[in-house]
């Protein structure tokens, strides 16, 4: 088995895993004790006092808001769309670049597909009052500590769809925050659909930038996005894909 290279970047992203575990924990934890008072602190205004959830709420805004205006220290996953990080692949071929777009967007609409369908089964449960609020809360924490697994260790999307090598390589990596909150979308009230709705905003920026250069996600047309050249390998822990 090959040997660990520890990156600065893997590394923040296994603390992150970390705080994500204690967060999904502690969360759970109230669900399956408290969750009378989990209910009513979601549903307390925030003139009656500031309550765990809003920080929870405060977490969840910053990590979205740090996405729309990236800096430095994410990853190349995400930074591929942004202009300065494209170092052009010379002599790729432009019919072979659009081959690869049709079938990484024929692919992306399947996941979506597959998403749509899974949640809209939680919304009908919801709809039907069979989940309440903090059951929708505890699906939306649990896909946050998700998507951390499926960066760090397995993927089904990756595996069973898009089968792109990493994340580098993801044409959907920017689909998580959307993914996390679709569950909020179903809860009537500021904090949910801000969530959603910033999420929403997170998405449209990813496939803006998609449509109009898609050069820059592709590892054939840019060079940071090939192996030899990645400085963040967050991909070690996961089996390879060929």
């Amino acid at each position: 088995m090959k040997s660990l290279v520890k990156t600065p970047m893997l590394n923040r992203y296994l603390i992150k895993f970390v705080i994500r575990v204690v967060i999904f924990s502690t969360v759970f934890f109230f669900y399956l004790t408290n969750k009378e008072l989990m209910y009513e602190l979601m549903t307390r205004s925030v003139w009656m006092g500031i309550t765990p959830i809003h920080f929870l709420w405060l977490v969840f805004m910053v990590m979205m808001l740090k996405h729309i205006f990236p800096t430095e220290r994410l990853s190349m996953a995400l930074r591929k769309a942004e202009k300065k990080k494209y170092v052009k692949q010379e002599s790729y071929e432009e019919l072979e670049l659009l081959h690869y777009v049709q079938d990484q967007n024929i692919k992306a609409w399947m996941v979506m597909l597959v998403w749509l369908c899974l949640n809209a089964v939680f919304g009908i449960l919801y709809l039907l009052g069979i989940m309440d609020d903090a059951d929708m809360l505890m699906l939306t924490v649990f896909y946050f500590l998700s998507d951390y697994i499926c960066i760090l260790f397995f993927c089904p999307f990756q595996s069973l769809i898009m089968k792109n090598r990493c994340c580098v390589n993801c044409r959907i990596y920017e689909w998580g925050h959307f993914m996390m909150f679709t569950p909020m979308l179903f809860i009537r009230n500021f904090f949910s659909w801000s969530l959603f709705f910033t999420s929403c905003v997170v998405l449209i920026k990813w496939e803006i930038s998609y449509a109009k250069h898609p050069e820059r996600f592709w590892s054939g047309s840019n060079k940071n996005l090939q192996c030899t050249n990645c400085k963040d390998k967050i991909c070690q822990l996961k089996k390879p894909i060929k």
